[in-house]
């Protein structure tokens, strides 16, 4: 087939997604045609064009010349042979595989042999919808994100029968459209979905078992990953039925039992409690559609914590690295008195400079005055000798993420702090309650997992043993609003709340790359157009370290020995050949070296 011109789009169903298409297309120059059989669906989605397009005006994306034009070039019909003139019909209909195919054959035999027609599905194959349709040359994928004006990526998606030309059309229109055109294979979930759904999944799983609340859950997410929105609230905008449909259809093609759906999602599901659109998910909502939480039974109204916090004015710090100088750090800038222990005076020296300098930065981006830079630096002290810590309320350990290394430094902590002293671990991975054995006073032992780079991080995961005092834990919590954090309370398990969900991820995402099912490139841009990351997954693979990503994978696969959780083969190879990221100047791209 020749390669069509697209000046004329159908968009059949006029949800919040056809709708939200329609407008991209209408304010990039298309005679759009919006087409549901249900009037009000209609009546609603014109309503949302005005709303959405004057809304575009007073934030001056557009002009209102712009609008009335986008107005002008959309209509609305019941009846589907509107599309008869159509260049391209795009099909947003609920995704059920009956219904699809009963959209695109009746197409087949209404729209001219030159037409495209692009189903909006992110979890049936398109490859059966093409085939089974009178011309499967002309089907193909385009999945647009929601909300579609918002998102700048649409993953392209050919089957083994579609012409390159139709795909060639469709992706200049996306470039068009100011949007980024990923070209990916047929698979559910593709790109973006095939990675994100797998994530929300486990965070479902991970509320059902009551390992964390549904706020500290989405919180964490937020503020460790630098998400727009947590995965419970994700769900609630995307739909709890849409995502359990999504979910099956992955875990139909891969057996994977990450991919098996959260028996939660099918018992919301099931109740009509379906999200935003009912009204009642995870959360709820001010009325169906609304984006307003309300509260509800569920609302925790009180931190949880129930012991009286102890008093803590004096903080060691134990490490020299990285994270300990962080963490020193905010404390000493929240007021507190900082003493910074290492393995010898000259290490603790440094450490101290490296703070000095990272306050001195503050000051000159304005962040803080010389005055403040003075005073902070003035509470830290530096000491080579775990002695020095006799008289802190509060130590946090910040040395290497190596089990025995942290029980030996707890034995020896345990030896020097005072009675009644609060004893914390940063770690990430490992199991705080060894940490707590190592010591004669378990009941004193907690996680404190502060984020990277800490001064800026808001996120803490406290983490509680089945030892932790109430009263140690009530003292974690209050020091975190003191140094202006938000904790997140979680158990004693392998990968705590964020590296559990972030980590099988990234592993995901590298198995997607050594099965040859998409590029680098393609994920990354897939991850921060559609899902809104911060970053691609590969680039935080390269920023984290592959050797310290190989270590979470392989803690969170000996813990719950799932074989979706084993760390990617690819993985291996790369940090046996030593190509650890940006640190060693490759990773899964090459950096130059400083």
């Amino acid at each position: 087939m020749d390669r069509p011109t697209l000046s004329t789009v159908a968009v059949v169903g006029l949800g919040t997604m056809g709708t939200g298409i329609a407008e991209v297309l209408a304010r990039a120059g298309r005679e759009v045609i919006g087409i549901d059989t249900d009037e009000n669906a209609a009546r609603r989605a014109a309503a949302a064009l005005e709303a959405s397009t004057a809304r575009a005006v007073e934030r001056g994306r557009i002009t209102e010349r712009e609008r009335r034009d986008a107005l002008a070039r959309f209509r609305t019909s019941g009846d589907l042979r509107a599309a008869a003139g159509a260049d391209l019909v795009v099909e947003v209909v609920p995704e059920d595989y009956r219904t699809k195919h009963r959209v695109i054959a009746e197409l087949d035999g209404i729209v001219r042999p030159s037409a495209v027609i692009a189903t909006g599905t992110n979890a049936l194959s398109v490859t059966r919808l093409a085939a089974d349709s009178a011309h499967p040359e002309r089907v193909l994928g385009m999945h647009f994100f929601n909300p579609a004006p918002a998102m700048k990526l649409v993953e392209v998606v050919s089957s083994v029968l579609t012409a390159p030309e139709a795909v060639a059309a469709v992706t200049d229109l996306a470039h068009d459209l100011g949007k980024e055109p990923v070209a990916v294979g047929d698979r559910p979930g593709f790109v973006a979905d095939g990675l994100l759904f797998g994530y929300l999944n486990q965070a479902a799983a991970m509320y059902e078992a009551k390992y964390a609340t549904r706020e500290d859950i989405d919180a964490a997410m937020r503020l460790g990953c630098g998400l727009p929105m947590g995965p419970l609230a994700l769900l609630d905008l995307i739909g709890v039925d849409t995502a359990r449909t999504v979910l099956e259809a992955m875990y139909a093609a891969s057996r994977d039992r990450l991919h098996a759906p959260a028996p939660i999602l099918g018992q919301l599901a099931a109740a009509g409690l379906t999200g935003r659109k009912a009204g009642r998910g995870f959360y709820t909502y001010e009325a169906p559609g609304s984006a307003a939480v309300v509260p509800d039974a569920l609302t925790p109204r009180e931190d949880g914590t129930t012991g009286t916090p102890r008093a803590v004015r004096s903080v060691g710090v134990v490490g020299s690295g990285t994270m300990a100088c962080g963490i020193a750090e905010v404390f000493a800038r929240a007021g507190y008195e900082v003493v910074v222990a290492a393995r010898g005076a000259e290490k603790a020296e440094r450490a101290v400079s490296r703070i000095a300098s990272s306050l001195e930065r503050s000051v000159r981006k304005g962040r803080m005055t010389a005055g403040d830079r003075e005073e902070a630096l003035a509470r830290i002290a530096p000491a080579g000798e775990l002695s020095a810590l006799s008289g802190v309320d509060l130590a946090v350990e910040a040395v290497a993420e190596d089990l025995e290394v942290k029980k030996d430094l707890f034995a020896a902590l345990d030896g020097v702090c005072r009675p009644g002293a609060v004893l914390a671990t940063t770690t990430s991975s490992l199991p705080v309650v060894a940490c707590a054995r190592a010591t004669s006073r378990p009941q004193d032992v907690v996680g404190m997992h502060f984020f990277n780079p800490a001064p800026a991080m808001k996120l803490v995961e406290v983490v509680r043993t089945v030892l932790t005092g109430d009263d140690v834990h009530a003292t974690v919590r209050g020091v975190c609003a003191e140094i202006g954090k938000h904790p997140v309370d979680c158990g004693d398990r392998a990968g705590f709340v964020v590296n559990a969900l972030l980590f099988p991820y990234l592993n995901n995402a590298v198995k997607m790359v050594q099965e040859h099912y998409a590029s680098m490139d393609d994920i990354d841009t897939a991850m921060r157009l559609g899902g809104g990351y911060p970053m691609g997954p590969f680039e935080l693979l390269d920023v984290v370290g592959l050797d310290v990503s190989l270590a979470i994978e392989r803690v969170l696969h000996r813990e719950f020995r799932e074989p979706g959780l084993a760390p990617a083969p690819l993985l291996e190879h790369l940090v046996a050949a030593g190509c650890t990221g940006r640190k060693s100047g490759r990773g899964f791209r090459e950096y130059a070296r400083r």
